[in-house]
């Protein structure tokens, strides 16, 4: 579907990529991987059509229907959120728009008879064209697919300027999978949504027919959704025909070649290094020594990619907590008229690696922040267990750093145990190196600060931490830094995230926000999945009851609609034919008027009243028939409009 021919981008000088030959074909679902920097989301924009590369070219597929849904926030028109998403399918919108132009001339008294016939076959085309693209069920979808990313049936006609950035994601991630694209450009999508709605995007995009070609950081994600994977790996593009951990155990082996293929090489540098040194102001040899300076300045240095590195970040050991760190008593929560949730208990266990799952808007990070006692419950009581001790990460967390500080002077304040290059090791592992450790933390960007913030809570000495999506701005690497350091903590832990191949080696418990309520799964993420599943399994006929009623729902729309169209469509003709049925009463009562008169003895014994009724009679005959001749054709044309609206 799409050539990518000796394609080279550059950015500040430096190229991200050169001559990069790739071919992305019909129902490929691409993994595009590596370290940040390297121009994923550059290769993404480029095949969306939305950057162009320095050289090289790009062919397409003829009329390629491509969607892109960019990391960055999205703006849309003031309109209900269910037009906004409609509006993405153009081939709709030009078949209502080329029906309602054909109703209204339809509708029109002055077209004659021929261009009414000529407009009726073009109906007729136009609702074959309905039943090839399963016109009807468009808005039916619409609902499924919105329900399935986590909105709402009362929000369908809410402003689309009314939802934050990450339901503004989401709007957009409708209108791409709604519009059925032949292939789908998707950069970072797991980002805004929760366990729910991930779980939806997964099996919808498992049973997609088209081609998909996603970055992300959720290991998960792309483990279940692609098949292929397409490496951003020293300035080159290559395609790995494998899901991402088969492509991770290649990474390793890869690595184990390189650093042997680079001893071998730094070897060889150095004896032609000491060759140099040795017989550089020798005459006799200069030849020999010019020609091993230029083999040194052609060669190509293995180097080894910083993703390859191994570092391990351990939690200093905390202060040993009681058996019960902490208990919620009847806790209840709302804001004005919104009730989050009430009457809810809650028992941490010292040790315990517990996840808040759910959908967003349920409760997960109020209830992290009463935990964390950023946040005080309206009623209930919450009891801290012996030598309790809490720390807290959340986005306002990281916005709330001292931005006057640099990075490790921002750290240091947290542990005095550690030197200098034991902070930068930590800083290290969270993609500060170099000088940037010295930068002002006002200056970073929002995802920056995260990780300073996330550095920070590896360090504090607590035995309660609470993290809520901690994640969200971590590369791969980062992530399976702190999750390595989150297996070895000792001390409790309280994580809100829907990355669920980061909680499966950490979570022991599961508990659900939803409904107002909490429910308890005594077992790890994989576990909840499987009890997620099993009761939706169990509930099968009350979601087939719904589907019937759904189904039935949207026939009474389409039936709606088709019954308003049909009255449209034959408005004129049924008029003109009632016309004519009343003066066909007329003709008829006046005929048989006629014939009464005609029987009366003083009319047919009287010549001249009787041929002036025989004429009356003749020309009512007449007018008669010519009434019902055009009566039976307008009759006809009606029967035609009013089969092409059969339901």
């Amino acid at each position: 579907m799409i050539d990518l021919l000796n394609l080279s981008v550059q950015f500040t000088g430096d190229y991200l990529f050169e001559n990069v030959n790739l071919k992305i074909n019909k129902e490929d679902k691409i993994a595009l991987v590596g370290s940040n920097g390297t121009g994923k989301s550059t290769i993404l924009k480029i095949l969306a059509g939305q950057e162009l590369p320095e050289s090289g070219s790009i062919n397409k597929q003829k009329k390629l229907r491509i969607g892109y849904l960019p990391q960055e926030f999205l703006h849309f028109q003031d309109r209900p959120l269910f037009h906004e998403v409609k509006s993405s399918l153009d081939d709709i919108k030009r078949i209502v728009d080329t029906e309602e132009t054909i109703l209204d001339k339809l509708n029109s008294e002055i077209v004659d008879h021929d261009e009414k016939e000529s407009l009726l076959f073009q109906l007729g085309d136009i609702h074959h064209i309905k039943e090839d693209i399963d016109f009807y069920s468009v808005d039916s979808r619409i609902e499924k697919i919105l329900i399935g990313l986590g909105f709402k049936e009362s929000e369908f006609l809410k402003s689309t300027r009314q939802f934050s950035g990450g339901w503004q994601m989401r709007i957009q991630l409708a209108k791409i999978l709604l519009a059925e694209n032949h292939i789908i450009l998707l950069d970072e999508p797991t980002n805004h949504l929760d366990i729910d709605s991930l779980q939806w995007i997964v099996e919808y995009l498992q049973r997609y027919r088209g081609s998909i070609i996603v970055v992300s950081h959720d290991r998960y994600f792309i483990n279940t959704v692609t098949q292929k994977t397409l490496e951003i790996f020293n300035k080159n593009v290559t395609f790995f025909n494998g899901k991402y951990d088969h492509y991770l155990k290649y990474c390793e082996e890869r690595a184990e070649q390189l650093e042997s293929v680079q001893k071998t090489q730094q070897k060889k540098i150095k004896e032609t290094e000491r060759f140099i040194e040795r017989f550089r102001y020798k005459s006799t040899k200069s030849k020999q020594v010019q020609s091993r300076i230029k083999q040194l300045e052609k060669l190509e240095r293995v180097e080894l990619s910083s993703s390859e590195d191994r570092i391990k970040v351990r939690f200093p050991e905390p202060p040993r907590s009681g058996v019960i760190p902490m208990e919620l008593k009847g806790i209840s929560k709302a804001f004005g008229d919104n009730v989050v949730f009430e009457n809810i208990n809650l028992v941490i266990e010292r040790g315990e690696k517990i996840a808040l799952v759910g959908p967003n808007g349920a409760g997960k990070t109020t209830l992290s922040r009463i935990i964390a006692n950023k946040l005080e419950p309206d009623s209930g009581e919450i009891k801290l267990g012996h030598n309790t001790a809490i720390s807290y990460y959340a986005q306002e967390v990281a916005e709330n750093l001292d931005g006057d500080k640099d990075i490790i002077d921002s750290v240091s304040d947290i542990s005095d145990e550690l030197t200098i290059p034991q902070l930068r090791t930590v800083l290290g592992s969270f993609l500060f190196t170099g000088e940037d450790v010295f930068k002002k933390v006002s200056v970073l960007s929002g995802g920056e600060k995260s990780r300073v913030a996330l550095a920070k809570i590896l360090l504090t000495k607590a035995n309660l931490i609470v993290l809520d999506e901690p994640t969200n701005h971590l590369d791969f690497n980062s992530k399976a830094i702190l999750q390595e350091a989150l297996k070895n903590f000792n001390g409790s832990l309280i994580l809100v995230s829907h990355d669920i191949e980061f909680l499966q080696p950490l979570v022991t418990k599961v508990y659900e926000v939803r409904n107002q309520s909490i429910k308890g799964y005594h077992g790890g993420i994989d576990y909840y999945l499987f009890k997620q599943k099993e009761e939706a399994d169990e509930n099968n006929q009350q979601a087939d009851d719904s589907k019937d009623k759904f189904n039935r729902k949207a026939q009474k729309r389409q039936e709606a609609e088709l019954r308003q169209k049909k009255s449209v469509a034959t408005k004129v003709l049924r008029e003109l034919v009632e016309k004519l049925e009343t003066e066909l009463d007329r003709l008829e009562n006046l005929k048989t008027g006629i014939e009464t008169e005609l029987a009366d003895p003083t009319i047919f014994s009287n010549p001249e009243k009787s041929k002036k009724k025989n004429e009356d009679y003749s020309k009512v005959k007449n007018d008669l028939e010519k009434v019902y001749d055009e009566w039976a054709i307008k009759s006809e044309e009606l029967s035609d409009v009013e089969e092409l609206f059969d339901i």
